[in-house]
């Protein structure tokens, strides 16, 4: 292409462009983070109340959408909607293990092997875990129920809703707002639909941009322990702009790069568990327990979603459920459009019920291994990590301590790092593919966005996070600004629902007058 032509093709992108949807969140997160580090305690404050006021007052808003969205999840899979097939192919687009890699590793960073290896010991001094039974028992429950059907049912649902309208409708425009149109009608086109966009783009900048703030440290300090780094933010920087490498190589070659690294993130992932399961020397303990864990989910699993401890005697729903469910429909905005959108092919039924199989098989085996391998550790009197926790509060270096107790404990800090790179950069590159499209006015269902503006959003996406290493405090008060963001987004869930509950019965009607 002549120097003539790059400039028509350049004229011609800026032109498809929708740029107050592309600037205007990004102006309004910055503005955010610049109040955060001028007036960091004022800002705190106003922040916390907004979210006290909606997870402890608004609680049971979350708990009513999470319930009701499992329960929807169901209802579509199993009703006349499942056999609706997602486009006018005669096999899925991609193959099953390709679709469940590139599912669960855009579903979940690296938040899950932080999470995996130290969440009981979150729950292990809460007095509902007392109430309930033991620390053996429950605690090694509530992350199963925290990271199981109801998070994914967020996923499933919206996901058939936006691959009903890419692959059946093809509608030309990807946006939350679109999804929006058999209810708003005439409305998509104007400042319903433009607040509707903002609103979402909103919340996946601000989520995705503390992402990084959670796991981390964890990546910095295994890397640091391995090859006797000193720890520093340029340290951590360098480290953020390598995961920016890799998934903006991967994401500039389009939907095969994202399928490639997504099957190695999830060879990795197993070949950690693998190491941690036969090399911690506890298989049997690690598996019974986990069988456990998962019979009590499926016998208190309705109590678990309903509880709301309407007496405050633990706010144990208020502090961890609610925020747990909060967080998932921020990460909402960016996800089930992906899952929407590599599941062509597929029919709904499949989608849905696939969905879980692959997502809860990753989310429950990550749990079982590397969670009940360090809860071992305590029960048996090896590791003292809850106290450890109360002393210190540092969960990144009680995490580094488990490690060490494996075999070769050096190789499994490497592969525990690599992996979580290989996590961070699928991810990203799924919200990367979404949030380009987020960027055009129309894009065809099956076209992909521009090289150049896969390229804007991966660079833009990691200035954030680089951004908020150097105030914690901006950290802490922006992931607040993602939980309070979830509730207009609940709001949005629940409207587009709706509509395509209404087009998929204009549709069957068509099929089937």
């Amino acid at each position: 292409m002549n120097s003539s032509d790059q400039k028509k093709s350049l004229v011609t992108l800026k032109g498809q462009l929708d740029w107050i949807t592309t600037i205007i969140p990004f102006i309004c997160i910055l503005l955010l983070c610049i109040v955060f580090v001028a007036a960091p305690e004022s800002s705190s404050q106003a922040i916390a109340s907004i979210r006290f006021f909606l997870g402890d007052e608004l609680g049971s808003y979350y708990l009513i959408i999470g319930l009701g969205m499992f329960l929807c999840s169901l209802y579509i899979a199993f009703s006349r909607y499942g056999s609706i097939r997602l486009g006018n192919l005669e096999k899925p687009e991609y193959t099953p293990f390709q679709w469940g890699s590139m599912m669960f590793t855009a579903g979940l960073a690296a938040d899950i092997l932080f999470y995996s290896l130290c969440e009981w010991i979150l729950y292990a001094g809460e007095p509902r875990i007392t109430d309930m039974g033991s620390v053996q028992d429950w605690s090694s429950t509530y992350p199963l129920f925290h990271w199981g059907p109801i998070p994914w049912s967020f996923y499933m649902v919206l996901a058939v809703a936006f691959g009903f309208m890419i692959h059946v409708r093809r509608r030309n425009k990807q946006k939350y707002s679109e999804a929006c149109r058999p209810i708003l009608g005439k409305w998509t086109d104007g400042p319903a639909g433009k607040l509707i966009d903002l609103i979402a783009v909103f919340a996946l900048l601000a989520g995705t941009a503390t992402t990084f703030s959670l796991a981390t440290p964890l990546l910095s300090m295994a890397l640091s322990s391995v090859f006797r780094i000193p720890q520093s933010r340029l340290f951590t920087i360098a480290i953020l702009v390598v995961i920016c490498l890799v998934y903006t190589f991967t994401v500039y070659f389009g939907m095969k790069g994202v399928a490639r690294l997504a099957a190695s993130c999830t060879y990795l992932f197993f070949g950690l568990l693998l190491y941690v399961l036969i090399g911690g020397g506890q298989p049997r303990y690690i598996i019974e327990t986990g069988i456990t864990a998962i019979g009590n989910l499926a016998q208190n699993f309705i109590g678990l979603a309903t509880w709301t401890d309407a007496l405050r005697s633990t706010s144990f729903p208020q502090n961890w459920t609610i925020f747990y469910w909060a967080y998932w429909m921020v990460w909402c905005v960016a996800t089930p459009f992906f899952i929407g959108s590599i599941s062509g092919g597929r029919t709904i039924r499949q989608t849905i019920l696939g969905g879980y199989f692959w997502g809860l098989a990753g989310t429950f085996t990550s749990f079982i291994i590397l969670g009940n391998y360090s809860l071992n550790l305590q029960v048996t009197g090896v590791l003292d990590l809850i106290g450890a926790y109360a002393d210190s509060g540092d969960l990144y270096q009680i995490i580094i301590t488990i490690m060490e107790t494996l075999p070769l404990a050096k190789a499994g800090l490497v592969l525990l790092a690599v992996t979580m790179i290989a996590f961070y950069a699928t991810s990203f590159d799924s919200i990367t593919m979404v949030a380009a499209a987020y960027s055009y006015k129309t894009l065809p269902a099956g076209a992909e966005p521009h090289r150049n503006v896969r390229l804007f959003w991966a660079v833009m996406l990691i200035l954030f996070p680089i951004a908020l290493i150097f105030s914690e405090n901006s950290m802490a008060n922006l992931q607040s600004v993602s939980i309070i963001a979830a509730f207009p987004v609940g709001i949005i869930m629940m409207i587009i629902i709706g509509s395509f509950f209404r087009d998929a019965d204009a549709y069957l009607k068509e099929k089937n007058p």
